[in-house]
């Protein structure tokens, strides 16, 4: 078993304290089995994939199926299963590293994310015995597809409002009424993961009152289970989604997941690691098309001199690989969090509770990753120009095929309220302590200090991080005393609280990286961080003239203007070196 080289830590702890930056697990870090992993699956996606995605697009479900069962056979299925099932029982970063890999060919990574993250994820955490046994060994070999099935058109983002319900039957078993949408896999997956309220049906005993939000195990071989058509959609047009129908669905007691009840406890957890991964297939999307970009600037001419050597076009290639920078640096950082949390444990009920340690964490990559393969891949169509907009070249299907990453595991906005949701929750139940760093920090900028120099290698961005850390406690401490108990009524506030967050996280990530690697490393970091500074201070003021006015603005703006204190430094040129690197080498540099 293969294992990151890192240190436990709280979720949002990096928010409050100082990182030891030796022991953040960065991409430099990966070991050699990680890299064979990645090996392998890079050659799967190139040699079998990606000749196969012409078919796929045709709807050719038994290519699908065959891709799925020859990912079982390398064993890239199985990182996540334990060995008593037929798995590899490998660490998460692993996992991730197979993740980018397939992210290259989002139609196909959209058809194994829900095989690896959402099917094997929840029957990892919460199967009983019996049920790993039935269906662990067969999705890790790729014999049986798996699809999720929480969504309806009715309650979309509001999960917990889902009208399925699965009347309990005398003998315990349970009949499921229904429709799901938007299931991938959903037209030849073989067993489902579908949530549904439990109502007490005639003669059944015991069942108590109200209706139980839970999980059931539903194999399409089951007596009322169907597909509907497939959904007609913008993009990843090589990926099934189709409704799920459950009419009078006969669903045995033994194929109840988890606690009746509990569902919302499962499905929130499969989405905090299904955000993971969907972080690591856009890290790989991104990685992908930026060499894609690449190439082409550096073969098209125009007034006699390839695009490349166009200050214009060097500044786009810079600025997707900064910005893809600080995403794989987030992520490599968070799935090592995870691992330390693992290391030596290997039960359930500690997966869970890494899940749910990290899932802060796990929101933040998802808006940024998804956000940042918009950006690359919108810049690669305009670098290609004409030819991007039409499908003779990849980048058409590309920019489409990322759309709904934003959708997906729970919108952006969604994700956006959940970050500062969750430290406020943490913060007020005692687990991290944010409130008093921000009355420190309040005592702080009431006492006069003396400005801090030095401009050595990577300390004026040390400065910077540090500087818009407090600003986050700041807002967020303000806001928390304006609004008290209604500040989950502000919505604006609280998405600008995330985008705080996000760049905090980002900056941070990016720096303790370039620290540890030098060399253009630290182009990528200072370009992120010059920018991420100035989205921190907008962000902040939006934030403070929603929670202040009058007076009271204006001091907490002066303490703004004192706190984040950034000068400027030369992106154009970190850019143009970043830009000519990348076109030298005909892919992304990192």
């Amino acid at each position: 078993m293969t294992t990151t080289t890192t240190t436990a830590a709280k979720g949002g702890s990096w928010l409050i304290e100082e990182a030891d930056a030796s022991a953040v697990f960065t991409r430099e870090k990966l070991s050699e089995e990680h890299r064979l992993i990645g090996q392998t699956a890079d050659e799967f996606i190139d040699h079998e994939v990606s000749p196969a995605l012409e078919k796929l697009e045709q709807k050719d479900w038994a290519t699908a199926r065959a891709l799925v069962a020859r990912c079982g056979e390398l064993g890239l299925l199985a990182t996540d299963v334990p060995e008593a099932y037929g798995g590899l029982a490998l660490d998460k970063t692993a996992s991730i590293v197979v993740g980018e890999s397939v992210g290259r060919c989002a139609s196909f990574a959209t058809t194994l994310g829900a095989q690896v993250g959402l099917t094997i994820t929840p029957l990892v955490c919460f199967g009983t015995e019996e049920q790993k046994r039935a269906y662990l060994p067969r999705l890790a070999s790729g014999e049986m597809v798996g699809a999720y099935a929480l969504s309806e058109s009715g309650s979309g983002s509001d999960a917990l409002g889902a009208k399925a319900r699965a009347t309990r039957q005398p003998d315990g078993s349970f009949v499921l009424n229904g429709e799901k949408m938007w299931i991938t896999n959903g037209g030849f997956a073989d067993v489902f993961i579908v949530f549904a309220k439990i109502v007490p049906g005639a003669g059944a005993a015991g069942t108590g009152n109200g209706e139980l939000f839970s999980a059931f195990i539903v194999e399409r071989a089951f007596p009322g289970v169907s597909s509907g058509k497939e959904e007609h959609k913008l993009g990843i047009l090589g990926s099934s989604t189709t409704p799920l129908i459950l009419q009078d669905a006969r669903v045995p007691a033994v194929n109840l997941l988890g606690e009746a009840g509990k569902g919302h406890k499962i499905a929130f957890n499969t989405l905090n690691y299904g955000r993971l991964k969907l972080g690591a297939m856009c890290s790989g999307g991104g990685r992908m098309a930026i060499g894609e970009a690449a190439r082409y600037a550096a073969q098209r001419k125009q007034f006699g001199q390839p695009i490349a050597s166009f200050g214009a076009i060097k500044y786009k290639l810079g600025e997707m690989t900064a910005r893809q920078y600080a995403v794989e640096s987030m992520l490599y950082r968070t799935a090592g969090l995870i691992d330390g949390t693992l290391q030596g444990r290997h039960g359930s009920d500690e997966y869970v509770a890494a899940l749910e340690e990290f899932a802060i964490e796990s929101s933040i990559l998802k808006v940024a990753s998804s956000e940042t393969i918009d950006y690359i891949l919108d810049e690669n169509v305009q670098i290609h120009g004409g030819n991007g907009f039409v499908r003779d070249y990849p980048a058409e299907r590309h920019y489409r095929d990322a759309r709904v990453n934003r959708i997906f595991e729970g919108t952006n906005e969604i994700n956006r309220l959940l970050i500062p949701g969750m430290l406020i929750r943490r913060a007020l139940k005692g687990e991290l302590p944010l409130i008093p760093a921000a009355r420190r920090l309040m005592d702080e900028l009431l006492t006069p200090s003396a400005p801090e120099l030095g401009d050595a290698a990577l300390e004026p961005q040390k400065r910077a991080v540090a500087a818009m850390k407090k600003v986050a406690l700041m807002v967020l401490g303000t806001a928390m005393q304006t609004f008290g108990e209604k500040l989950t009524d502000q919505q604006e506030v609280l998405m600008a609280l995330a985008d705080v967050a996000i760049d905090v996280y980002g900056s941070e990530c990016a720096l303790i990286r370039a620290e540890q690697a030098g060399g253009l490393h630290v182009d990528a970091a200072c370009a992120y961080i010059n920018d991420a500074a100035a989205r921190v201070e907008q962000s902040a003021k939006t934030a403070l003239a929603a929670t202040a006015d009058g007076d009271t603005l204006r001091m907490l703006l002066a303490a703004l203007r004192r706190l984040l204190k950034v000068t400027p430094v030369n992106t154009i040129a970190m850019r143009r070196r970043l830009a000519d690197a990348t076109v030298e080498r005909r892919g992304y540099l990192f």
